[in-house]
């Protein structure tokens, strides 16, 4: 991936967790790092470190072949099961995702504590990367997404199905005029029918955005999956 490099938002206390938040189509890490400052603010998640990835810039089909930040080409907007799908561009950016969960392994943080979720494309991308992972992940989470590669996930998944057991969070607006509210919920149902277990919410009138509802409730998630542990508690005994 030759995007930019991530933008890094460090704990404030001991670092015990790592939340990764993926940018949409044409946006940058920069674009989310409000969700970090408003939770700084307000003295929340502080031994989180906050990762905010940027995707490299690359010709988009759907846009006349301009060159954006995406993490993949998007050819159409018809139906999930009938649109050609970028396979290689999205399995090279899931690996890149995947090295990013690694790197905070390396730097002492297990997988447990580690959350990996996005927004739009970078919600896609969260959602494919998590339940591909080697590892059991500490959350995953997708906003105004859909899950790629529908007819071939059951394939890419590790054997043992290590994040079955891992909530899962999608939050989407049935006013969404991008990507379709259908499209997140089918994508909810796809996960569901495979053994994952999936809390999709849907938000009144909202378009292609997140509003304080919906942060609101990802907040709540991220304090159920990657609780503050103190000075004491070595966050490998987290459960």
């Amino acid at each position: 991936m030759a995007g930019k490099a991530p933008l890094v938002v460090p704990a404030l206390k001991r670092h015990t967790a790592t939340v990764i938040m993926a940018h949409g189509l044409g946006d940058s890490g920069v674009g989310w790092m409000f969700l970090a400052e408003n939770w700084r603010r307000r003295s929340k998640f502080e031994e989180v470190k906050f990762v905010f990835p940027n995707a490299p810039n690359i010709p988009i089909t759907l846009n006349m072949g301009m060159r954006m930040p995406g993490w993949y080409d998007i050819k159409s907007l018809s139906d999930l099961a009938s649109r050609e799908e970028d396979e290689a561009g999205i399995n090279q950016s899931r690996e890149f995702f995947h090295s990013l969960i690694d790197a905070e392994i390396a730097d002492g943080i297990p997988a447990n504590r580690v959350v990996l979720g996005g927004f739009s494309q970078g919600g896609a991308m969260s959602l494919i990367s998590a339940v591909t992972y080697k590892n059991q992940l500490g959350g995953i989470f997708g906003l105004s997404c859909y899950l790629l590669l529908q007819s071939k996930i059951k394939g890419m998944i590790p054997a043992d199905s290590p994040n079955k057991n891992t909530p899962i969070f999608m939050g989407h607006g049935d006013a969404d005029q991008v990507v379709a509210h259908r499209y997140g919920q089918m994508s909810a149902d796809h996960l569901k029918e495979m053994g994952y277990k999936v809390d999709f919410r849907t938000y009144a009138d909202l378009p292609h955005s997140a509003d304080q509802d919906e942060i609101d409730h990802l907040e709540g998630y991220l304090n159920q999956q990657i609780p503050a542990l103190g000075e004491n508690k070595d966050p490998g005994e987290a459960l």
